[in-house]
């Protein structure tokens, strides 16, 4: 039976990278188990909208290893993304339009404290990291 899974990710990520790393496995199986999954970036949870430390990610798991991209492949093309411009501009630089995130502006649904209580009052779980 599918549920209503509401990830947030919240916490500055290179604190605790291996946290950072089992909460976007944890999104990705949830997705690959069928659920619901809506996912929101917000303060320096942004920073995993950036290319560059996806990839830092990645070598974190092995020289080779794709195993954080793929996994967050399987996030951006499958959960509903919301996330802060605000957190964006302040964590990684990047303005509203500069398209310097790992999935088009357009595919996100932009929001703020308002969208963290509807998506967290509508959903069975949560999971923030």
């Amino acid at each position: 039976m599918s549920k209503k899974y509401f990830v947030k990710f919240v916490s500055e990520p290179k604190n605790d990278t291996i946290k950072t790393i089992v909460g976007i496995a944890c999104a990705a199986r949830a997705i690959t188990d069928g659920h619901d999954v809506s996912v929101f970036f917000a303060a320096s949870g942004t920073r995993l909208l950036d290319r560059a430390y996806i990839e830092e990610l990645d070598m974190e798991m092995g020289a080779d290893s794709k195993a954080v991209s793929d996994m967050m492949e399987v996030i951006t093309s499958n959960a509903v993304l919301y996330c802060s411009f605000a957190s964006v501009k302040a964590t990684l630089g990047h303005s509203e339009g500069d398209e310097a995130l790992i999935i088009p502006d357009n595919e996100i649904k932009w929001s703020g404290p308002p969208g963290v209580i509807e998506l967290s009052s509508a959903s069975e779980v949560q999971l923030v990291y």
